[in-house]
């Protein structure tokens, strides 16, 4: 997860205090030096901690509390209070809208990975059913132009810029054009970076700013520099109407929670956070999910997200559901959940959004995506016989060989994946005898997304961790009761 450090800490911290058995002064002073720790570390700036701490023990004074309270969640809930308050800025930023051509422009200095979060950008709104755009304004940077068209091609977004043209206004004006008469509803311009904070740089984008007429300017900011984002975000806003941060680089370094706090001083508001060089390594920033999953609680609405994406293909294969609570198990029922799996993006990204989750160790993403790409191209080489089967005798060592050959895999790694299988077939044999409720019988939540849905999405390794089918059903409920994201604290009652 995104400043999995500065989380760890502050889990600890609540953890210790939570095991302590009477909450006083002391337990309470220990808490907040913990947090106060770790946030300085994350480069967060001292006079925001000090106030942080300042409030908290202001909300939580232990000697006026009647007996009855429960100490250990008034506290938590000041902390997570008052690090929503240190990380919002207290205002919306402008929301493009389909259907009504939208013109974006991306601004930010030289190495922040602005190209790369333009298409980024571009790639997240296309998911959500938008027709994005790309132009490339920028031609103080040798290879901007390719590096965007390589990045549009790949992500199959449209875009416009030249090899010819050295003046960026013109380039602007003219693509911002071509695609409104294509009816693209959101433009996307990415403007120069310069080494530093120059005149010229500033200057430009004016000038680019007043021919786009641009909807929303959006200042993209490397995290590495910690603090110092507060001059960096201040110096942009005052030159271009700045309405919009995004925070790049935060799976690299510890000093992100220092700029993220540092842009909400600025009272500018953080929309996504990019967590990665990939396309999907992209995240909507959103101040109390954010927080819940520094604070080890997840982040429901997040999780959810994800699995809708994937759900509404699901309704339309009923049998797959069905053959799951009769504990059947195929491999292509396989395929199809490794499918469903890549959907959703990052797995570490998926479990960093669930309760305490440290499912995945750190780096095998990677990995791990690409071990379920091989066991697919393996079943690509199999006959429709052999993924219907629930006989795994049926596969003997000639078909093996076949479809190693097949697939360019070793036999090895065929046997290995059908070892997968195996394993995979007897976590879902528990799950036999399962009813699927019909639709009068769910709740308004689950009508959209029930547990056999969730147990189709969701990676074993996932199911058993979150407890099986009884621990899905109990975390249906809670997301069905919970009245906002501190629902969602446990603990008992502390006299």
């Amino acid at each position: 997860m995104v400043l999995a450090e500065l989380g760890g800490s502050i889990s600890r911290a609540l953890q210790q205090m939570s095991n302590a058995t009477v909450i006083d002064e002391k337990v309470l002073n220990e808490c907040l030096n913990e947090i106060t720790r770790a946030l300085l570390q994350s480069d967060v700036q001292f006079k925001l901690v000090r106030d942080m701490q300042t409030n908290i023990k202001k909300i939580v004074n232990l000697d006026d509390l009647a007996a009855g309270h429960n100490k250990r969640k008034i506290i938590q809930h000041a902390i997570f209070n008052e690090l929503c308050k240190m990380l919002d800025p207290g205002k919306p930023s402008f929301t493009p809208k389909k259907g009504k051509p939208s013109v974006v422009m991306f601004v930010g200095l030289q190495g922040s990975g602005k190209t790369t979060t333009c298409t980024k950008y571009a790639y997240y709104h296309q998911k959500k059913g938008w027709k994005p755009a790309l132009v490339c304004a920028d031609t103080f940077r040798a290879g901007a132009f390719d590096q965007l068209k390589q990045n549009a091609t790949k992500a199959k977004i449209p875009f416009y810029g030249s090899y010819m043209e050295s003046d960026p206004v013109k380039i602007a004006v003219e693509g911002v054009e071509t695609f409104k008469k294509e009816n693209c509803d959101l433009i996307i311009v990415d403007t120069s970076g310069r080494h530093k904070q120059e005149a010229a740089l500033f200057e430009e984008m004016r000038q680019v700013a007043e021919a786009t007429k641009p909807d929303l300017v959006i200042f993209v900011m490397d995290s590495s520099i910690g603090q110092a984002a507060f001059d960096q975000a201040q110096a942009f806003k005052q030159s271009a109407a700045v309405g919009a941060v995004i925070v790049t680089k935060m799976d690299g370094h510890a000093k992100g929670g220092g700029a993220l706090s540092a842009v909400a001083a600025t009272k500018s508001p953080v929309i996504f956070i990019g967590t990665g060089e990939h396309m999907d390594e992209f995240e909507v920033f959103d101040v109390k999910p954010f927080v819940s999953r520094l604070l080890g609680m997840g982040d429901w609405s997040g999780f959810m997200d994800k699995i809708q994406e994937v759900v509404p293909k699901l309704d339309n294969q009923p049998e797959l559901l069905q053959k799951l609570s009769e504990g059947t198990f195929t491999l292509r029922i396989m395929y199809e959940q490794f499918q469903n799996l890549l959907q959703m993006g990052p797995l570490s990204q998926l479990t960093s959004m669930l309760p305490g989750a440290d499912l995945m160790p750190k780096g095998n993403d990677k990995e791990s995506q690409a071990k379920i790409k091989r066991y697919m191209t393996m079943m690509d080489s199999m006959t429709n016989e052999e993924l219907d089967s629930t006989n795994t005798k049926l596969i003997t060592e000639s078909r093996i060989v076949r479809i190693a050959r097949g697939s360019g895999r070793l036999v090895r790694e065929v046997m290995e994946m059908l070892e997968e299988y195996k394993r995979l077939t007897k976590i879902w044999s528990k799950m036999k005898g399962l009813k699927i409720p019909k639709k009068t019988d769910m709740s308004p939540l689950s009508r959209n997304m029930n547990a056999q849905q969730m147990m189709k999405v969701l990676p074993p390794q996932m199911m058993k961790q979150l407890g099986g089918m009884g621990g899905i059903q109990n975390l249906m409920k809670q997301m069905g009761s919970a009245k906002d994201m501190m629902g969602m604290f446990g603990g008992g009652g502390d006299k």
